[in-house]
């Protein structure tokens, strides 16, 4: 059977682009790769992962891709290390982003829970996350 190597890009909606676009900028420090309003605005994550934030009523129409979209709000996880979970407290706290929930996983892992403008579920975790 052939595999899957990874999750290459993942998707979120909004009806503020705009907001979004800030938020992921100055906020998380992504860096814009693209954009074209009022249907989509995309950010590089790594060097292999890209954020799309498409607005959902804009993206449901006939284009080159097959449509799509979603309703409420929708999840993701940005990976980091140890190291950087005070910065990230520190950084938030500084741009008045509330977070949500600090969960301590079972094999030591850390996860920080907050939302971005459209309330999307925003979690920055510990890399190993998924280790044992």
């Amino acid at each position: 059977m052939p595999t899957i190597s990874r999750v290459l890009e993942t998707c979120i909606y909004t009806k503020d682009l705009p907001a979004m676009e800030s938020f992921y900028a100055d906020v998380l420090g992504l860096q814009k790769m693209s954009k074209q309003l009022p249907v989509f605005v995309f950010f590089r994550v790594s060097d292999d992962s890209v954020l799309l934030i498409f607005d959902p009523d804009e993206s449901a129409g006939s284009r080159e891709v097959p449509s799509h979209g979603a309703v409420g709000p929708g999840h993701v996880a940005f990976s980091i290390t140890h190291g950087d979970l005070q910065p990230w407290r520190d950084r938030l706290a500084a741009h008045a982003i509330p977070i949500e929930q600090e969960v301590t996983w079972g094999n030591g892992a850390q996860s920080l829970y907050f939302r971005d403008p459209a309330n999307n579920s925003i979690e920055l975790v510990t890399s190993e996350i998924w280790d044992g």
